[in-house]
């Protein structure tokens, strides 16, 4: 007999029984503990679990917000939205109840490793259920599958059978790294990219310094998050201090920040996750004034770029954004699908509407480039 519990921290799911169901997952029991600690704004934090005979089966981290229909929309797409919420205040914010996460790279859904294979897609549609019980307690209407990846096929079954809709999402960017060297990996892109990037790397750079603990730069960190967050197109949530001081504590040996200064000042910053498979950049934050004169975005890339090498990590997970970037710096992508569904049936079939005009590869079309690179 399979029995449903959700919980409102992590922290009542046993971390090795929780671990157990992400083997090497860098966003673990930890990274959510952190997010928790880290106290985000306009979210509340749920988590699902199934147990059989007393044994945790599956779990799934689920949250609670007001969601943006156009939060990933960008270009002019996103000036008519802008435009029409100033006509129409709240025309596009829905309470949203989500299974995922909105700080992590992927909607993150497992089950033990003593589960067999065959029992994974019932048991995601039965963490389905308990999330549209779970909405339903709270109100909440629209419930959300956020960034699935795109090859999991068990998802896509359980989700359709439930009767929810699917769009793209935002494509997760990924440098596999097997070269010996950074001048080999500058030899495998194309020739204009590759004379730009060496250009660039003969220009001063600013200094480089890998922290485990920023406390004493915390204010000038913030700073340059929300100017970097101030000019982005796409957004979903707003970091607190405490996230990027909490994730580096928590995580311990997984987590570090990347500064970089010029003359004493810091005019850019890098958290990443990493252990010996993968090094995942979380967030990248730069002063504007200085980034061209420094290459900030390009001299970060390949400051990652030569940190894996030299550690022989396999893989740079470098996220969702920039891809126009990406396309030229030999990126491959993982697509990630939207599946949702409002339990309003005039609402829902209002959503399956402007899901037309709302997908992200309608409006960037290096978005939907990388988008159609994961078909």
């Amino acid at each position: 007999m399979i029995s449903t519990k959700a919980y409102s921290t992590i922290q009542a799911i046993d971390r090795s029984a929780w671990n157990d169901c992400f083997p090497l997952a860098l966003e673990d029991w930890d990274y959510y503990v952190a997010v928790e600690n880290a106290a985000i704004d306009d979210f509340q934090w749920r988590y699902l679990a199934l147990y059989e005979n007393g044994q945790l089966l599956a779990v799934a981290p689920a949250f609670i917000t007001h969601y943006r229909l156009d939060t990933t929309v960008s270009g002019i797409g996103k000036r008519f939205t802008q435009r029409l919420e100033r006509w129409w205040p709240g025309a596009l914010r829905l309470g949203l109840y989500a299974i995922g996460s909105p700080v992590a790279e992927q909607c993150h859904a497992g089950v033990a490793s003593h589960v067999p294979a065959a029992r994974r897609a019932a048991l995601l549609a039965q963490l389905l259920a308990a999330a549209r019980r779970d909405a339903d307690a709270f109100g909440i209407g629209l419930l959300a599958v956020k960034d699935a990846p795109t090859r999991d096929q068990d998802w896509a079954d359980s989700c359709k059978a439930a009767g929810l809709h699917s769009m793209p999402s935002l494509p997760t960017g990924l440098l596999p790294l097997p070269y010996g060297s950074v001048d080999a990996y500058l030899g495998s892109l194309g020739k204009s990219t590759r004379k730009d990037l060496r250009r660039k790397l003969r220009a001063p750079g600013p200094q480089v310094e890998w922290r485990r603990n920023v406390d004493d730069v915390l204010p000038q960190i913030m700073r340059l998050y929300e100017a970097t967050l101030a000019r982005a197109d796409l957004q979903f949530e707003r970091l607190p201090a405490g996230y990027f001081s909490q994730v580096l504590a928590q995580l311990d040996q997984r987590a570090l920040c990347v500064l970089y200064w010029v003359d004493e000042q810091l005019v850019a910053f890098n958290l990443v996750l990493l252990d010996q498979h993968r090094l995942i950049d979380k967030f990248f934050a730069h002063d504007l004034a200085h980034s061209r004169e420094h290459n900030l975005y390009f001299r970060s890339w390949l400051t990652n770029v030569d940190y894996c090498i030299e550690h022989k990590i396999a893989l740079y997970e470098c996220g969702q954004a920039g891809y126009a970037s990406k396309l030229r710096l030999g990126c491959e992508f993982a697509g990630n699908t939207l599946f949702f569904q409002h339990r309003n049936r005039l609402l829902d079939t209002l959503l399956k509407v402007v899901k037309v005009f709302i997908r992200p590869d309608r409006s960037d079309p290096a978005m939907a480039a990388a988008i159609s690179e994961t078909r």
